[in-house]
């Protein structure tokens, strides 16, 4: 579902944008500059939605700084808002990009990111859709160029289709995938969860949430890599929380 369209959505943007930087300024090798503190780890949410995660991940682990990437500038706006109200204020250790997830290496250096979180990903079924999909073989490939090897992608969704694709293109890749759960709410891992709005809302009608930690192979080519891809379809539905890609 497309968001309606803010009402004075540039003015309220511009009353924020010392949170916010778009990807025509996000240069290799700037993020961390973008912080108060930037020796802490940095960590990109892809697809931050309405900002329940990046929010509530920021005051978690004020340790770390968060970069939260969203492709419609209105969707974060709504984040935005929400994290400055939720902070009461502005928190020293988020910031907010408007940009498409297609393009990370135009973006950030080898090695910037130490974590990357993928939330409710839209799980593009049709078959001639696959590329878009942000655990496809191109995306993993670029998401190692942007982080050292062992570092980390955590992924959850509630579509069992994707989850289980996913699972075997990480794999297909050479990506290790560890702390695997078909069912987050009721596992050992739920402790640490932070819970999104898209994720609360399906979990309330019965939907399993999916979820897994892949880490980054030992491999790092100068150019990307050799797409391998699974044999393996997506059903039809939509749980996208964002909207990163067109």
């Amino acid at each position: 579902m497309r968001m309606r369209k803010k009402k004075h959505g540039d003015e309220r943007r511009a009353a924020l944008s010392h949170m916010l930087i778009t990807g025509e300024t996000l240069k290799p090798g700037t993020a961390r500059s973008l912080f108060a503190h930037p020796e802490r780890p940095l960590q990109l949410e892809i697809g931050c939605g309405k900002g329940d995660f990046v929010i509530g991940m920021a005051m978690k682990h004020p340790e770390w700084n968060f970069l939260a990437m969203e492709r419609v500038p209105d969707v974060i706006l709504c984040a935005m808002e929400k994290c400055h109200e939720a902070f009461g204020g502005t928190p020293d250790n988020v910031m907010f990009c408007i940009a498409n997830a297609n393009a990370l290496t135009d973006f950030f250096a080898p090695g910037e990111v130490d974590g990357i979180y993928l939330n409710f990903s839209d799980p593009w079924p049709k078959t001639g859709h696959e590329k878009r999909r942000l655990t496809y073989g191109s995306f993993l490939a670029q998401y190692r160029c942007v982080m050292d090897a062992g570092r980390t992608v955590t992924f959850k969704t509630d579509n069992r289709g994707l989850f289980d694709y996913s699972l075997l293109s990480f794999a297909a890749n050479g990506w290790r995938c560890e702390d695997v759960t078909y069912d987050l709410h009721t596992s050992p891992w739920n402790d640490d969860n932070v819970v999104t709005e898209y994720e609360r809302n399906f979990s309330e009608k019965g939907f399993s949430i999916n979820r897994v930690v892949a880490y980054a192979p030992a491999e790092n080519p100068a150019e990307l890599p050799k797409i391998v891809m699974p044999d393996a379809e997506v059903p039809d539905g939509d749980d996208s929380e964002s909207n990163i890609l067109m």
